[in-house]
Order: C-alpha cells, then structure tokens, then sequence
C-alpha cells in the first residue's frame, strides 16, 4: 500500500516508441457510470457490466479509484455481473460524510448497490486497502457476502503492534503532504514536484495517484482524464486524507469484529511485494523490509483460516499492483471463488451405524 512508500512508478514505459496499451476500451472510466445516492447522500459512481450472480464488487486501494480494475473488470464481466466504483469524494463520485471510516465506506457502498438493484451475495474484491473495506462489509452484512478475494490485502490489524505502530507514525506525514497538495488544488496554484525515491523521475501531487500518472497500462485518454480530476478535485485529496487519519480506528475495529466466514471461499493474492508498487523498484533488501513483507504474508494467510475454505493464490512476478502485472492471476482467483460460491453444498454421507 502507498502509505508504506515502499516504491513508486518509475514514470512512463515506452516500447517501440509508443504507449503501451494494455487495456482497450479503458475510456468507460474517462467519464462517469451510474450515480447512486448512498443513504448517507453521498454519491458513488458505479460502473456495472456483464450479467449474472453472484456479482462481483471491487473495492480499490487508498489514492486509487476504480479505473484500478479497467483490466480485470471486463475479463470477469464476460461470465457475471461486474461492478467497480468510486469511493465518496474520489473519482467521478460526490463527497461524502467524514469521518471517512471503512464502516461508513462499507454502508455506503451497501446502500448503493441496493439502490442499484445489484442484488447479493456479492464477491468482494479488495485491492490493498480496499480490502480493509471489503473485510469490513463482510462483517457487517455476512449473510450478502458469496465469497472474498483480497488483492495483496491491507491486514495490519493482523500483523505485530510494532509495524503498526510505525505505519502510524509514518501516516501523519503523509497526511500533512496530502492536505498541503490539497490547498494547492483549492487555490489553482501550480503544483510542485512531490518526494519520490532516488533516481525516480519527479512528479507533481496530482500524478501521486495509483502507482503514478500516466499509467503504462491505459490509454492516453484515461491518462488525461485522471490527470484532470487529480489536478482539479478538491473533494478527492480530502476524502483520502480524512481515509488514512481513521486507518488506525479501522484497524482497531476490525480486531475487534472478527466474525467466522464458514464455507465462503476465501483467497488473498499475494505476491511476496506488499507495498511494492513498480517492479522497476530494485532497492537492497535490508533485514527490517524482508521482516516487514514476511509479517504481511503472515497476516494473509491468518486471515484465510477464518473460512474452511480459505487459499493462498501466489503472483510471482508482479508488483504490488496485480491487477496490472498479473491481471490474469486476479481473474482466476475470481472466478475459482464465483465457480465455488455457485456449486451446491457438498452432502456428508452418514456413517453407518
């Protein structure tokens, strides 16, 4: 997740002298979907396509909004209903109530669905820390849950107290960084380069979003477009500092609500990068980062073991960013957890007495 700063984009990839385009017809995302009213007013931007239940939902991680999914989404939408959105104040969304906490994020995108006539049980898909909200959804609504994907899962409320206590520490600058993009973007003054890793080239605040913009795997369209929200959209840069100031409290409420998932298919995609979100990223691996990436796998796979059908699916070359790297590894998780959710209960022969 970007709040570890473990790697960034290493800017635009060229090859043969042109843009490498990996996800055509990517231009849905240039403009808005469906708008819905949640039940708190706020209003979510869904994009729902393909046919079928039991429908799938992505959720995407924090600076991110659902052109994160423009690869996945449309493979998946080809045997089910397929729906990705914005989260309040993000994207082509409206603002929504603060605090922005992952149980209110979870409500809203309940009540959206429902206003939707997307009905459940749904297969949420959480991408860092959309899976915070995804997790949260699942304890709040279980009997609307089919099944859970996490991609390279946020679960620090797993992982020891130490690292989390350094992830909080290193939020409070993040968030003074973000508020301060945020009054330049009120003001139309332009924007300065942000910090970035040695030998990385810079960027401003508004190409901060996903693994950075552009984005190798869209098109110049949506790279434009996106350019232009993050450049403009006020709402945005405090919908996501207002996110990362309750990750703490989301954390703290997520040990606290841990309720069994039964026979729901579970899978956490994982890749051995947590927080790693460019493969260009070569850096030495000191003994704190490799302790840090050990603890996230860990904290995974502990989380699998609240179903009994709980798995670990490995992407072996990619970033943190699956869904473009290995975009496929993503579409068959999916689709093992849509096929497993789908099939009758296995019958227990009695035993003869």
């Amino acid at each position: 997740m970007r709040r570890f700063a473990l790697g960034l984009a290493a800017g635009l990839l060229l090859l043969s002298g042109g843009l490498v385009r990996a996800a055509p017809g990517d231009e849905v995302y240039t403009r808005p979907g469906r708008l819905v009213a949640a039940d708190d007013g706020a209003r979510l931007n869904l994009y729902c396509v393909g046919h079928g239940s039991p429908a799938v939902v992505f959720d995407s991680g924090w600076e991110d909004w659902s052109p994160a999914w423009a690869i996945v989404q449309p493979k998946v939408a080809k045997w089910t209903t397929a729906c990705a959105y914005d989260r309040a104040g993000a994207g082509f969304s409206g603002p929504g109530p603060v605090p922005r906490t992952s149980v209110r994020i979870a409500g809203e995108l309940r009540s959206a669905l429902h206003r939707a006539e997307v009905k459940g049980p749904y297969i949420l898909v959480g991408h860092a820390f959309g899976s915070d909200n995804v997790r949260t959804f699942a304890e709040l609504y279980m009997p609307e849950v089919a099944g859970v994907v996490l991609v390279e899962g946020d679960v620090m409320d797993l992982e020891p107290k130490d690292l989390q206590d350094r992830d909080h520490r290193n939020e409070v600058d993040t968030i003074a960084q973000l508020r301060a993009c945020r009054d330049l973007v009120a003001s139309g003054k332009p924007l300065p380069a942000t910090a970035s890793r040695p030998g990385a080239a810079p960027r401003s605040c508004a190409q901060q979003f996903f693994r950075g913009i552009p984005e190798v795997s869209w098109s110049p369209e949506l790279n434009a477009a996106l350019l232009k929200i993050a450049q403009t959209k006020v709402a945005m840069y405090d919908a996501y500092a207002s996110e990362m100031e309750q990750m703490a409290a989301d954390e703290a409420w997520l040990q606290q609500h841990r309720r069994p998932y039964g026979a729901r298919p579970l899978r956490a995609v994982l890749t051995g990068a947590h927080g790693v979100h460019d493969l260009s990223d070569r850096r030495p691996l000191t003994a704190a980062r490799q302790r840090y990436l050990d603890e996230a796998t860990k904290a995974q796979e502990q989380w699998l073991q609240r179903s009994s059908n709980g798995r670990k699916v490995i992407a072996d070359h990619s970033s943190e960013y699956v869904p473009f790297d290995q975009p496929q590894v993503v579409v068959a998780a999916i689709r093992e957890v849509y096929d497993q959710s789908r099939a009758p209960p296995r019958r227990v022969p009695l035993s003869p007495r």
